[in-house]
């Protein structure tokens, strides 16, 4: 009993702290009218979202994920930007190079809101989508097929999003 009250202190504190700091950088003033407004509707929020807000939960706050969180999103823009150079090539070749299939992939993750972050991340990345979720295992549709082995495949899709989403969720 005294643990879930710990845990449900912990993610009304993390998703405050959250939201009072995007409330602040969209604000940009920190005049008292500013501080009390969002102060009011980010502990409103928080408290009605103490136990639905998944993210939160599950990810382990220590200064690892942090970090590697803000490495996990120069990473996926990254390769946001490689697979809509790719893709755009493809679509402007004349031969029109295309090799669809949908690829079975491994993932590493144990916890649901890692694989979630992976599949989207997956879907978000021109060229891939995420078909299924079934435990461990993960379908891609994928326009240009570049490896057909499980290894193979998992390397080139999955292995960058998933060292750090481990690092961030486990």
């Amino acid at each position: 009993m005294m643990s879930k009250v710990i845990s449900e202190g912990r993610n009304v504190a993390i998703l405050f702290a959250t939201l009072m700091l995007f409330w602040l950088m969209l604000s940009s003033r920190l005049d008292a009218d500013i501080l009390i407004v969002g102060s009011i509707i980010s502990l409103a929020i928080a408290l009605l979202y103490r136990n639905g807000l998944s993210f939160f939960t599950e990810f382990h706050f220590t200064p690892e994920a942090i970090v590697a969180g803000f490495c996990y999103y120069a990473y996926f823009f990254k390769e946001l930007f490689k697979s809509n150079v790719k893709l755009a090539a493809i679509v402007l070749s004349p031969s029109l190079p295309v090799k669809p299939a949908i690829v079975k992939v491994r993932t590493k993750l144990k916890t649901r809101m890692g694989r979630l972050m992976l599949a989207n991340s997956i879907t978000l990345t021109p060229g891939t989508l995420s078909v299924e979720l079934d435990g461990e295992w993960l379908y891609v549709h994928w326009v240009r097929m570049e490896a057909d082995d499980i290894e193979e495949a998992t390397a080139c899709i999955v292995s960058g999003f998933e060292s750090y989403l481990e690092v961030m969720y486990g």
